[in-house]
């Protein structure tokens, strides 16, 4: 009697069985190349048999004959058993995807991460680095993610500190001739980031070194806002204004000459630090990269 579902496929070991008896017709033969007893193989051929609803072997004397349903069937069966040793021995073969995927914020990939990477790809050309740079704060389990680095209030950050963030204006050289005291800002081109992180205010991202300043209540000739922190830094860099300068992110920037800071910096009272995902324990590479992460940032407070 056929099965209930006419379109499931009997299981592989009946199939294994089937082939080889049907190739050396002998269920002693195909006993011995399975490690099985003879009567074992003829009890799954009676199974294979039953599943189908028809007989695969003439049963004669001391010898096994295909039907012409077996005669069909081998063929189908032999063909599928080849092309699934073949993909096996393909999969078995292929080299194992090496990859670490971090998340962070555009500023953080774009200013400080991505100038670095290539001293870790150096040393793990084999390893696949996949970056996610986002504001949106990702999770990291459902999203496949080994490793964030965060930018949150220190007080609130968990995982390992990178470093904390300092602020001062920077501006091209030309900008920074023209600025000899803070008294002086109000004459230039605020560059600001036009983000929930950072408030409402136009100068909610400059407000703590405002307020080590005393000059909460400074307005600027006019103001250039940005979606994104990178696009600020740009736009100081072409000459345009002046934008508050997160270190170390632009530490690079300031010790090329190409921005200058005139005046002192103040503390964010924010930083940077690493979150790993539990997946990420079973990831030498993932753990490789953490330690490359930390590393750089100790050179770069040493710097």
């Amino acid at each position: 009697m056929r099965p209930e579902n006419a379109n499931s496929l009997p299981p592989l070991e009946l199939l294994r069985s089937f082939e080889a008896a049907a190739r050396g017709l002998s269920f002693t033969r195909a006993a011995a190349e399975l490690h099985l007893t003879q009567s074992a193989v003829s009890r799954q051929i009676q199974q294979l048999e039953a599943s189908l609803d028809v007989a695969l072997f003439e049963r004669r004397h001391r010898s096994l004959a295909l039907t012409e349903a077996g005669h069909v069937f081998q063929r189908a069966v032999t063909d599928s058993l080849e092309r699934l040793r073949d993909a096996t021995a393909r999969v078995r073969s292929a080299p194992q995807l090496r990859q670490v995927a971090i998340t962070t914020t555009p500023g953080f990939a774009s200013l400080w991460l991505i100038p670095r990477l290539t001293r870790f790809t150096a040393s793990h050309p084999q390893v696949d680095v996949r970056v996610s740079a986002t504001l949106e704060v990702q999770d990291l389990e459902r999203n496949r993610l080994d490793l964030a680095v965060r930018f949150v209030p220190v007080a609130r950050g968990t995982g390992a500190a990178l470093f904390e963030e300092s602020l001062m204006p920077l501006c091209a050289p030309a900008i920074a001739a023209e600025l000899r005291t803070p008294a002086d800002l109000p004459g230039q081109t605020l560059l600001t980031v036009d983000q929930p992180m950072y408030g409402e205010t136009p100068t909610a991202d400059w407000e703590p070194w405002l307020q080590v300043m005393g000059l909460a209540d400074l307005r600027m000739k006019n103001t250039l806002r940005f979606t994104q922190y990178p696009d600020a830094v740009a736009a100081a860099v072409a000459g345009q204004g002046v934008v508050i300068g997160r270190l170390p992110l632009l530490r690079g920037l300031v010790r090329s000459g190409q921005l200058v800071g005139p005046f002192g910096g103040a503390s964010s009272r924010r930083g940077y630090f690493i979150e790993s995902a539990r997946r990420a324990a079973g990831n030498a590479d993932a753990q490789d990269f953490m330690r490359w992460l930390r590393a750089e940032a100790e050179a770069a407070r040493r710097d």
